[in-house]
């Protein structure tokens, strides 16, 4: 992007080249695969849920966007992800955005929230031990049906 300066220099003129236009454009394309709206009427909290955890898998990071009442679903689930260690809050913009009050007629200004989580490193970790963790159990199980069947037998006397 360059900056081009036109007679009075408190004027500025933005000249955006083909590169950088296809730049941006590639960016946004990217931001609209992993980007999620979530309502927090249409669909349940675990909806959105999984859904960011199948959007981390794929792309390494998720946008989470909200306007007014579903901002705390969107905490909700951006702190789930943090506390089970499936991602890391990268980046958060709040702002405000005018839509109109069909009702009334009138504009009127809704909180908006954007939450960008990225994968953490220790993902990979987490699901080979999830596919381990049944087979540890299941050894578990025989090794204690095992030892108790002969504290049962044990106590018997004959």
């Amino acid at each position: 992007m360059a900056e081009i300066t036109i007679g009075n220099p408190t004027t500025t003129t933005t000249v955006i080249t083909v590169a950088d236009a296809a730049k941006n454009n590639k960016q946004m394309e990217i931001l609209k695969k992993n980007r999620i709206q979530v309502s927090n009427t249409k669909k349940p909290l675990f909806f959105y849920l999984n859904l960011a955890k199948k959007y981390i898998k794929q792309h390494n990071d998720v946008v989470l966007s909200a306007l007014g009442m579903a901002i705390p679903t969107v905490i909700t689930i951006a702190g789930i992800l943090k506390m089970n260690g499936l991602a890391m809050e990268k980046e958060v913009s709040t702002s405000t955005v005018g839509t109109q009050d069909e009702a009334k007629g009138r504009l009127v200004q809704k909180p908006k929230i954007e939450i960008l989580l990225e994968r953490t490193e220790n993902v990979e970790k987490m699901t080979i031990a999830a596919k381990e963790a049944p087979k540890k159990d299941a050894a578990k199980k025989e090794r204690k049906i095992g030892i108790e069947e002969l504290d049962v037998t044990a106590g018997k006397t004959s």
